[in-house]
C-alpha cells in the first residue's frame, strides 16, 4: 500500500492532467508575471534608492569639500577658524536639519549655528564615508564625514556635514508607490493581452472540437483541414481513420448481406430434399436445420447492424418506422389484434435506419405473435434518451423468467420456445447502441418490453 502523501500526489497529478489547455496557459502566464514583475520591481526600487541616496550624498560631499577648503587654525588665538559661508541659509537657523561640525575630539571644535548646543556623534575615518543617524530632536539625518590633518595640529580634525533626509525618504517612497502601481497596472494589462492571445491561439482547437462534435452527431463526414499546420496534420490523420472505419463497416455489412443470400439457397434446397425423406427420418433433420437457419439469421443480423461504431445524421423516428408500423398494423388486423400507438412528440434519433427497423420489427413481431387481442406501443423522450415500450395481453413471462432473460450471457430463445430469436437480435442491437432493455409483467397480463437508448438528437 502506497503512503497517503504518495496517493494524494498521484490523485493531484491525475486531476491536473485533466485541466484544460487554456487554464494551463493562463496559470503559466500568471506564475511568470507573478514572479518576473515583483523581481523587476524590487531591482528597480533598489536601484533608484541607491541612485537617489548617492545623489544626496554627493551634494553633502560638495558642501564638505567647500568646508574643508575654508577651515584654518589661528595660531595666535589657538583656535579653529572657518571664514567662508557654505551658501545655504539653513545652516544658520537653529535645528533646521542642516548642520556642519569640525572637531578634533579635544579642545578644538567649530559647529554651525543651526546645531546650537548639540553635537554630532563622531566616527573616526580617514576615508570619506556616509551614514544615517539620529540628530537633534530625533531628526533622521544623512551624514558625510572624513578626517583631515591641519598644520600645526597634531590631532586629525573630523569634518561632518549632515542634512535631514525626510525629502529623500519621501522621494523614494513616492517612486516606489508609482513603481508598484505601474507594475500592477502592467500586470493586469499583460494578463488581459495574454488571455486574449491564448483565446485567439486556441481558436483552431475549438473549431476542431466543434467539427468533431458535428462528425459525432452525423452532421459532417470528415474534419475540416483548413487549420494550422500542427492541427491540419492531425485532422488529416483522423479523417483517414474515419474513412477506413467507414469502409470496414460498409464492407462488413455488404459481406453479411452477401453471406445471407449465399446461405439462403442451400438451406432452401436442403428443406426440399428433406421432404423426400421418410417421415421417421425427417423430424430430426428438420429440427437441426431449423436451429441452423435460426443461428445463421441471428448472427447475420448482428453482423449487419452498425451500432455505436458510427454516429449517424439525425433521422425522423416516425417517418422511418411509418412503413414498418403500417405493415404491422395490417398484420394485426388480419389476426384480430388491436395495435395502439402513443407518441409523445416528433423526435429525431442518431441511428441507422436499418438497425431501427430491425429493432422495432422484432419487438413488435414478438408482441403480435403472443398477444391475444391488443398490443400497446409507447414512444417517449427524456432529454437525449429514447424510451420504447411495447406490451401485449398474451401469456407473458414470470418475474424470474424476465430476470433470467436479460442476464449477461443469456439468450431469450432459451427462455421461451418460438419467441427468442427476434428478441435476442434486439438485445444485441440495444447493447451495440449502449442502451438498456427491461422485461416485466405488463398491466394487461402479457410481456412488457422497455428499451432506453441514448440516441435522441438535440433540438
Amino acid at each position: 500500500m502506497s503512503p497517503p502523501h504518495t496517493a494524494w500526489r498521484h490523485q493531484w497529478l491525475r486531476r491536473w492532467a485533466m485541466r484544460s489547455i487554456s487554464l494551463r496557459l493562463l496559470l503559466a502566464v500568471l506564475v511568470i508575471v507573478g514572479l518576473a514583475l515583483p523581481v523587476a520591481g524590487t531591482l528597480l526600487s533598489h536601484h533608484y534608492r541607491v541612485l537617489a541616496t548617492q545623489a544626496f550624498d554627493d551634494r553633502l560631499t560638495a558642501t564638505l569639500n567647500v568646508m574643508t577648503a575654508s577651515v584654518a587654525y589661528d595660531a595666535l588665538a589657538q583656535q579653529l577658524v572657518h571664514d567662508r559661508a557654505l551658501g545655504d541659509p539653513r545652516f544658520e537657523h537653529v535645528y533646521s536639519g542642516w548642520y556642519w561640525q569640525i572637531t578634533d575630539n579635544n579642545q578644538h571644535t567649530l559647529v554651525s549655528r543651526s546645531l546650537w548646543d548639540q553635537r554630532l556623534p563622531v566616527l573616526d575615518n580617514e576615508q570619506l564615508s556616509a551614514r544615517s543617524l539620529t540628530g537633534p530632536r530625533g531628526q533622521s539625518l544623512r551624514v558625510v564625514e572624513r578626517d583631515i590633518y591641519l598644520a600645526p595640529l597634531e590631532m586629525p580634525l573630523h569634518l561632518s556635514v549632515a542634512a535631514q533626509d525626510d525629502g529623500l525618504t519621501h522621494d523614494i517612497n513616492e517612486f516606489q508607490r508609482l513603481l508598484w502601481g505601474g507594475l500592477l497596472g502592467l500586470a493586469l494589462v499583460l494578463l488581459g493581452v495574454l488571455a486574449l492571445q491564448v483565446h485567439w491561439g486556441l481558436a483552431p482547437l475549438r473549431r476542431m472540437h466543434a467539427n468533431l462534435r458535428a462528425v459525432e452527431q452525423g452532421n459532417a463526414e470528415q474534419l475540416d483541414t483548413q487549420l494550422p499546420n500542427e492541427l491540419a496534420t492531425l485532422a488529416i490523420s483522423m479523417n483517414a481513420v474515419l474513412a477506413r472505419d467507414q469502409r470496414l463497416i460498409e464492407r462488413g455489412r455488404h459481406t453479411a448481406g452477401n453471406l445471407a443470400h449465399a446461405l439462403k439457397t442451400p438451406l432452401s434446397v436442403m428443406r426440399l430434399q428433406l421432404r423426400q425423406l421418410p417421415e421417421t427420418n425427417r423430424a430430426a433433420w428438420e429440427v437441426e436445420l431449423a436451429r441452423m437457419d435460426s443461428a445463421v439469421r441471428h448472427h447475420l443480423a448482428r453482423a449487419s447492424a452498425v451500432g455505436e461504431g458510427v454516429r449517424f445524421a439525425p433521422i425522423d423516428l416516425h417517418a422511418t418506422l411509418a412503413p414498418l408500423l403500417n405493415g404491422l398494423d395490417r398484420l394485426a388486423q388480419r389476426r384480430g389484434i388491436a395495435l395502439h400507438q402513443a407518441w409523445s412528440r416528433e423526435v429525431k434519433v442518431h441511428m441507422d435506419d436499418q438497425d431501427l427497423q430491425e429493432l422495432m420489427g422484432n419487438i413488435m413481431d414478438n408482441a403480435l405473435r403472443w398477444a391475444r387481442s391488443e398490443v400497446q406501443l409507447s414512444v417517449t423522450v427524456d432529454e437525449q434518451r429514447l424510451r420504447l415500450t411495447v406490451s401485449d395481453n398474451g401469456p407473458g413471462m414470470s418475474a424470474v423468467e424476465c430476470q433470467q432473460a436479460v442476464q449477461r450471457g443469456k439468450r431469450l430463445d432459451e427462455q421461451r420456445s418460438g419467441s427468442g430469436l427476434g428478441l435476442a437480435i434486439v438485445t444485441d442491437l440495444v447493447a451495440l447502441y449502449s442502451g438498456h432493455m427491461h422485461l416485466a409483467r405488463a398491466s394487461a397480463g402479457g410481456l412488457e418490453v422497455t428499451i432506453e437508448l441514448p440516441v435522441v438528437a438535440r433540438g
